[in-house]
């Protein structure tokens, strides 16, 4: 996508987005519908079924109230279209009649879910109805992102006239059915004398920083739609029964505040359509939006270099208000949209150049559940995003979560990676965290980010520092670019440059948003992404906290090479020591520790480091590779073991592996002795003249392996069970021949196809029998931002990351 490209996309996006979703090829058991952050996360479940079977689900698979119908007042018939509201209505009756629609189907992109239904009218003719979920991510908009709210959309073409009614209830803001709420419906005034009316409800007594069952027990729902709709809250099924009568609202306020299911109050809007006007035999279209919010104030408590802070939201910074903040999300409907769809099309374009039409739908279905995960927070001078472990926990900020969904940041917009690791870089330079190596999280349960500081959280130390540290580089790695071809993400290259006096503004963050900009008549765009001044944001960012990076490499130095009984990200498979794919991820931290050093001038630094990892990459391979040579062992010590090697992944993408063939064949002489399992030392390394960190052999070896040990619905993660980890699949496979790239990509696309599994897409699965979970139940969690790893690679190193590949067969 050329910068020049971008006003023909909005144009396109303006006049016809809602029907633009491209045609879907897999078919998964749960879609996304509204989902913007870890609170507001609605999916339709049994997606392959009619809307109207279940109700919507919360991610945790609990029901929330969202039910859609539409009546046709010329035959007197209603016909249910998202949830079971149609429960509280009799089949049929003397005022009218309950019939279903032809459901269309549905189709999705990174943005949008779109379902489509054809509903019957008078005299065998129909309308076309869709609903249009819209979550957007809008890479070059970090203020549109950090608002939690989605928009829904009921787009209407036909010659007949049609009643639209929604109604929500308070599910939506706590996870306790037994939870009294109240509720108000405000009018806010608009351009041109027009205003909106938008229903807000909360619990009666909030109780903040505070978790039913994963929902929020703090905040309130907004829900909004224009002037010109019809509103009503009270009973649910009196309200569906009134509509059912008489295809409208009666524009009331049920006052009796209660419990969520006593007497179950909804809050409700209606909408007549009328096509019926237009003379011609030509179908008449009409459209109405509603936005649907979930505001909380604050997002969480943070243990911050100040101490225990609550930290507002992100979006406050720029709009005082929960009022402001609705008036112009809601306005802003067309420029959300094209925003969104001009990420979405580039996408599938490059998707497809990468993958395949169904690796177009695997990143499309990932790219809303990885941000699902997050929280924008802190200010304009220094963001920051947080994000929850979800599911196999509720840890806060989790290293090794954010390591698997990294990929996805540096494809979307990599400062986004930058704000995300900023908590644990604040929190481990105030030195509230006692151990030399990288925390597991911030927090044992979200949102109370309130640290470890007993040291006691979960142990993975070899883990989290390499990952942070492979991170540290990939992030610094994106600021530097000469053109947009060059780039790691195309997104990043829009706006001006970064000015050179907020570079040297000690108040401000490398990576702030003080500078939006105006583009195409849109407001609220971020500015460049490095480029010309990449590096000097790059040292601005590492100088703050380069002795904790290498403190974190220290520590890798003495025990990455023979890891010593411990986790790993895949804690589930349990403790073990010397464990091959780990030792190598803290070999490759080693390395990219050199290149920061580099990057701030620290020559000693870097070779230092560098001089350790090639030493120990030697002693590794002799360590970690089985006796014939075929495959890379579990650990070093379980002879007959396998693994699936997705470390090699860090390698390629922080440009490790430049050379498609290596030029030296001299095996590095064993400058280490006899394995030792205590205390490591740095030596000299041996002399070969290849470029590479790791071998090509290592990569061909692996891709060949995971060809030989393929399943039904992928590659297992290792030898110990026939389940897979989907994020580490992608990264193995973005680093294999293509056959075996292939032989991945389309047994996963399988699975997603005949999967029944009935949460937000999982990342952990059976490979044989039904591909159902192993437990234990992992869905909706962020990982699959791993799923990306395709199109990252692509466009590492300058986009040559792929040269060092094409010497695999």
């Amino acid at each position: 996508m050329r910068a020049s490209a971008f006003l023909p996309a909005l144009v396109l996006a303006l006049t016809s987005f809602g029907t633009t979703c491209s045609a879907s090829t897999l078919k998964p058991p749960v879609l996304p519908l509204i989902v913007r952050n870890p609170y507001l996360s609605t999916w339709l479940q049994d997606a392959r079924e009619a809307p109207w079977s279940r109700w919507p689900i919360f991610y945790t698979g609990s029901s929330i109230g969202f039910g859609i119908m539409v009546g046709v007042p010329e035959t007197g018939t209603v016909y249910p279209l998202l949830g079971r509201p149609h429960d509280s209505l009799s089949r049929s009756g003397s005022e009218y009649n309950l019939s279903f629609p032809t459901y269309i189907g549905s189709k999705y992109d990174a943005s949008v879910t779109n379902l489509t239904y054809q509903i019957p009218g008078p005299e065998d003719e129909s309308a076309e109805l869709t609903l249009s979920f819209l979550s957007p991510i809008t890479p070059t908009s970090t203020l549109r992102q950090s608002i939690p709210a989605a928009y829904l959309t009921a787009y209407v073409t036909g010659n007949f006239d049609i009643n639209l009614y929604i109604d929500l209830n308070g599910e939506w803001v706590s996870g306790d059915r037994g939870s009294r709420i109240d509720w108000s419906l405000e009018r806010t005034e608009i351009d041109h004398g027009e205003y909106l009316k938008t229903w807000t409800w909360k619990r009666e007594e909030e109780q903040i920083l505070t978790e039913w069952a994963d929902h929020a027990e703090w905040g309130s729902l907004r829900f909004t739609g224009p002037g010109d709709v019809h509103h009503e809250s009270g009973v649910s099924a009196e309200l569906r029964k009134h509509f059912a009568k008489n295809g409208n609202l009666n524009n009331r306020i049920d006052k009796n505040y209660r419990r969520i299911m006593e007497e179950e109050p909804v809050f409700a809007f209606s909408k007549s359509f009328k096509l019926a006007k237009n003379e011609s035999d030509k179908a008449s279209s009409e459209s109405v939006t509603f936005t649907i919010a979930h505001v909380r104030d604050p997002v969480v408590q943070y243990a911050s270099a100040r101490g225990l802070t609550l930290m507002r939201p992100l979006w406050k910074s720029w709009f005082l208000t929960e009022d402001k903040l609705t008036r112009f999300h809601w306005q802003d409907f067309k420029h959300a949209s094209a925003l969104a769809q001009n990420y979405s099309d580039q996408l599938a374009i490059d998707a497809y150049r990468s993958g395949s039409d169904s690796y177009v739908d695997i990143v499309a279905l990932s790219a809303r559940q990885t941000m699902g995960a997050t929280d924008f927070s802190g200010t304009v001078e220094n963001p920051i995003l947080f994000l929850k472990e979800i599911s196999s926990n509720g840890n806060c900020q989790t290293i090794d979560v954010i390591f698997p969904a990294f990929p996805f940041f540096l494809y979307t917009n990599p400062r986004w990676l930058g704000y995300l690791l900023e908590p644990h870089l604040e929190h481990m330079l105030s030195g509230q965290y006692p151990n030399k190596y990288a925390m597991h999280d911030l927090g044992y349960h979200y949102p109370n980010l309130t640290g470890h500081a007993d040291g006691r959280d979960e142990y993975m130390p070899v883990e989290e520092c390499g990952d942070i540290l492979i991170m540290g580089l990939a992030l610094v790695n994106s600021l530097s670019y000469s053109s947009e071809e060059t780039a790691q993400s195309v997104w990043s290259t829009l706006g001006s440059e970064e000015s050179v006096s907020a570079l040297s503004n000690p108040d401000l963050s490398a990576f702030h948003l003080t500078s939006l900009e105006t583009r195409e008549e849109i407001w609220g765009l971020d500015n460049k992404f490095g480029g010309a001044l990449g590096h000097k944001q790059a040292q601005k960012w590492l100088s703050r906290s380069y002795r904790i990076w290498k403190q974190w490499t220290g520590y890798l130095v003495e025990f990455s090479l023979e890891p010593e009984n411990q986790l790993c990200t895949d804690d589930f498979a349990g403790w073990l020591a010397l464990q091959t794919n780990l030792a190598l991820k803290g070999i490759i931290g080693i390395r990219a520790m050199s290149q920061l050093a580099e990057v701030m001038g620290e020559d000693s630094d870097a070779k230092h480091y560098r001089n350790i990892s090639e030493t120990y990459i030697a002693k590794w391979e002799e360590y970690g590779i089985s006796r014939d040579g075929s495959h890379a062992k579990l650990a070093y010590d379980w002879y007959g073991s396998w693994t699936t090697l997705y470390s090699l992944y860090a390698d390629a993408v922080l440009c490790f592996h430049p050379e498609a063939e290596d030029h030296s064949n001299a095996a590095l002489p064993a400058l280490i002795p006899s394995r030792h399992f205590g205390d490591q030392k740095p030596l000299k390394p041996g002399k070969g003249s290849s470029l590479n960190l790791i071998p090509t052999h290592i990569y061909q070896q692996q891709s060949d392996w995971y060809h030989a040990v393929m399943q039904k619905y992928g590659l297992p993660l290792d030898s110990r069970h026939l389940y897979t980890k989907s994020d580490w699949e992608f990264e193995a496979a973005a680093v294999s021949s293509n056959r075996t790239r292939t032989e991945i990509l389309q047994r996963v696309s399988r699975w997603l196809n005949e999967t029944e599994v009935d949460r937000p897409l999982t990342d952990l699965y059976k490979t044989e029998e039904d591909g159902g979970f192993p437990g234990p139940d992992f869905f909706a969690r962020p990982v699959v931002g791993a799923h990306f790893a395709f199109l990252t690679l692509e466009r590492a190193c300058g986009g040559k990351a792929m040269e060092g590949l094409k010497g695999l067969k």
